[in-house]
C-alpha cells in the first residue's frame, strides 16, 4: 500500500501553466474514474484550487513508479507536452504525501498564510470524490484526518482567529482604490466556495447594491437569499457590466468570459467611471489585456504578493505551533498506517503458513494409515493453533509500540524476512 501525491501550484508553476492544467469539476471525476479504470490507483482523489492542482492516490504495492504514472497520465489528460509540465511538478509519498496534505489543510502552503478557503475546498473536493467512490479506506481516513488539523490550526493558534483568504485580499484591493464600499456596487459572478467568501466580505463591507450571476440561476439566488442581493442572467454581458464598480470572478471555464470589447463597450456606457475586477478564476476568466483599458484596475491571483507579504509578516510567528499540530497528526496517521500494513502482513502470512501446513501434513501423514480422519482433522487444528500462537504475540508487541518508525522498520523486517521471496516467486 502506497500512498502518491503529484501535484503543482503557485511556487511551482506560474499562471500560464497552472490554469492549462487546472481540472473543473467534471473533469477531476472523469480523471478519477480513468486512473482507476487504468490501474494506475486503487483510489484517488483530485484537489484543484486557483492556486494548487494535486492529486492523491493509492497503489497496491510499493514500487515508486506509480509518480511517474500519474506524471504521464496528466500530460495526457490536458494534452500538454511532458518536457512543458513536469518541470513544474511536485510528487511525495507516504508520509512526505500526509504531511504535505496537512500542510496545505493547515493553510500553511497556501499563497496567503492561514487563508480561510483551502480547508473548505479539501472538504468539498474529498465530499465530491467519496460521493463517487473512488476513495477507499485508506484515502477516507486521510482526507478526515487532514480536515481534522485544518479545524485544529484555526482553532488553536493566531492563524484561525484572524483569517485572510483570496476574498478578503481582493477586498483590500478594492478598498485601496474606492475606498470604502458601502457606497458601491459588486458583481460576483460563480457560486462555489471563493465566490461565496467574496459576496460574504461584500456584505461584511455594506456594499450598497449587490449583483449575483451563475450558470445555475437556483445557487445564485441561494446567495441572494442569505446575503441580499439581485441575480441576473448568466451571459447578459452587454448590460451586466455597465453598473457594478466591482466585478469578482470565480468561475471554472477553459475560455474567457470577459473579453476587452465587453469591458471597452461597458466603459463607454458609463463614461469611463473607475471599474475594478478581481480575476479568482484557474483558468482565468478575465482577458488580461483588459487591464490594458483606462480606469480599469484588473488583479488577479499574481498580484496579491504585498498583501501576501504583509499577511505572513503577521502570522509567522504562529507557524510555530501549527506545525508542531501538523506533525502530530502525521505520528498518528503513520502509526495507523503502520497498524494496516501490519494486519495485511500478518494476514498473507497466515495464509501462507497454512497453505504450507497443508502440504507439510499432506506429506507427513501420507503413510501414516494408522491415523483415521477425525485424527488428522485433530492434527490439522492444532497446528492452526500454534501457527495464531506464533502470530499473536510479536502482532501485539508492534501494534503496542509506541515508536511509529520502529514499528514501520518492523513491519517491513517481517514482509522481507517471511514473504519477499514468495512474492518474487
Amino acid at each position: 500500500m502506497e500512498i502518491v501525491l503529484v501535484g503543482l501550484n503557485y511556487r511551482t508553476a506560474p499562471v500560464e501553466v497552472r490554469e492549462k492544467v487546472s481540472f473543473s469539476g467534471d473533469q477531476a471525476q472523469r480523471a478519477a474514474e480513468e486512473l482507476k479504470a487504468r490501474g494506475i490507483l486503487e483510489e484517488t482523489l483530485v484537489l484543484s484550487t486557483c492556486n494548487r492542482s494535486e492529486v492523491y492516490g493509492v497503489h497496491p504495492s510499493a514500487n515508486r513508479k506509480s509518480a511517474a504514472a500519474l506524471r504521464s497520465f496528466w500530460s495526457s489528460f490536458h494534452e500538454v507536452q511532458p518536457e512543458k509540465l513536469t518541470p513544474s511538478l511536485y510528487h511525495h509519498y507516504d508520509h512526505d504525501a500526509v504531511r504535505h496534505l496537512f500542510r496545505v489543510s493547515a493553510g500553511l502552503e497556501s499563497m496567503l498564510l492561514g487563508e480561510a478557503e483551502i480547508l473548505g475546498q479539501v472538504r468539498d473536493a474529498y465530499l465530491k470524490a467519496h460521493e463517487q467512490h473512488v476513495t477507499g479506506p485508506v484515502l477516507n481516513r486521510l482526507f478526515q484526518a487532514a480536515l481534522e488539523i485544518g479545524k485544529r490550526v484555526r482553532a488553536e493558534t493566531e492563524l484561525g482567529t484572524r483569517p485572510m483568504g483570496v476574498a478578503s485580499a481582493g477586498m483590500k484591493l478594492a478598498e485601496r482604490i474606492f475606498g470604502k464600499l458601502n457606497e458601491r456596487s459588486a458583481l460576483v459572478l460563480g457560486a462555489g466556495t471563493i465566490s461565496e467568501q467574496v459576496v460574504s466580505q461584500l456584505h461584511d463591507r455594506k456594499i450598497k447594491r449587490l449583483y449575483l450571476m451563475n450558470r445555475s440561476r437556483e445557487k445564485a439566488e441561494e446567495f441572494a437569499k442569505q446575503y441580499g442581493g439581485e441575480v441576473l442572467n448568466w451571459g447578459e454581458w452587454d448590460t451586466s457590466l455597465k453598473f457594478p464598480d466591482v466585478i469578482v470572478s470565480a468561475v471554472g471555464v477553459q475560455d474567457y468570459l470577459v473579453t476587452k470589447p465587453m469591458v471597452e463597450k461597458a466603459m463607454a456606457s458609463r463614461q469611463n467611471r473607475a471599474l475594478f475586477l478581481m480575476d479568482l478564476g484557474m483558468p482565468r476568466n478575465v482577458d488580461p489585456s483588459v487591464g490594458d483599458i483606462y480606469n480599469v484596475y484588473l488583479y488577479s491571483m499574481e498580484d496579491l504578493t504585498e498583501i501576501v507579504k504583509q499577511n505572513r509578516e503577521a502570522r509567522e510567528s504562529e507557524v510555530p505551533k501549527a506545525e508542531a499540530l501538523v506533525e502530530d497528526h502525521v505520528a498518528k496517521f503513520i502509526s495507523w498506517q503502520a497498524s494496516v500494513e501490519l494486519t495485511g502482513v500478518l494476514d498473507t502470512l497466515r495464509g501462507n503458513m497454512k497453505q504450507r501446513r497443508a502440504h507439510f501434513l499432506a506429506e507427513r501423514l501420507a503413510g501414516m494409515n494408522h491415523f483415521n480422519a477425525e485424527d488428522r482433522e485433530r492434527i490439522g487444528a492444532m497446528m492452526d493453533d500454534l501457527i495464531e500462537e506464533l502470530l499473536l504475540h510479536p502482532a501485539e508487541r508492534l501494534r503496542a509500540e509506541k515508536q511509529v518508525s520502529r514499528k514501520i522498520q518492523n513491519v517491513e523486517a517481517i514482509r522481507d524476512l517471511f514473504l519477499h521471496d514468495r512474492e518474487k516467486s
